[in-house]
């Protein structure tokens, strides 16, 4: 029996040392708000090392957000917003991507989940490029960029202000910076039977 060995996917871990989910939001219409998530982890694969072939399957702690003030994360976590008690995690999963333009920018399509809702989404995805650091290890770049509408998830929460307007915009932007490190491939065997003068005249 012959085996013929076949490309398979290679895995991405995330380098959590080097990576950040961003986002800002208007605050009193007049300055930005600027908070991250500080868990994350992700499922990432690539046919060889061709991301325009990339498999995501992204996973936050919600729990985890950090604006920088204790209090309004508390709030953030609440009912009003996340509701973290019933909605732990906010997942993505990738769906298509498409080709670079003249910037090297990609469209990344998928399914947004949070507080409950699954929505499809557009990000712009822009290739940093392919390097290996001073132990060996291969390492790819992104940095990831969108717009959301927060309501579309339910994150409605507001209240007016004296001067006109609400407290909180309902456009967030999306700024994430990934770096991501080559786990490995795995190449799958496919197995080839024999050809025989036997099996040659049987199929005459």
């Amino acid at each position: 029996m012959k085996t013929k060995e076949v490309a398979g996917k290679t895995k991405w871990s995330i380098d959590l040392a080097h990576s950040e989910i961003g986002f800002n939001v208007k605050h009193l219409m007049i300055a930005h708000v600027k908070g991250a998530f500080k868990k994350f982890d992700a499922s990432i694969y690539t046919f060889e090392k061709d991301f325009t072939t990339v498999e995501v399957d992204l996973w936050i702690d919600v729990s985890s957000i950090d604006t920088g003030n204790e209090k309004r994360d508390e709030h953030l976590k609440s009912a009003d917003f996340f509701d973290v008690q019933h909605h732990k995690q906010i997942t993505f999963t990738s769906s298509t991507i498409g080709n670079p333009d003249h910037e090297g920018n990609h469209e990344l399509w998928g399914e947004l989940t949070m507080r409950g809702v699954s929505k499809n989404i557009k990000l712009n995805l822009q290739f940093g490029g392919i390097a290996h650091d001073p132990w060996g290890n291969e390492k790819a770049g992104f940095t990831v960029t969108g717009k959301l509408t927060r309501s579309d998830w339910g994150l409605v929460w507001n209240t007016p202000i004296e001067a006109g307007g609400l407290m909180v915009g309902e456009e967030v932007s999306i700024l994430c910076e990934m770096e991501l490190t080559n786990i490995g491939q795995s190449d799958l065997t496919m197995e080839l039977e024999p050809v025989t003068l036997v099996k040659i005249l049987k199929n005459v």
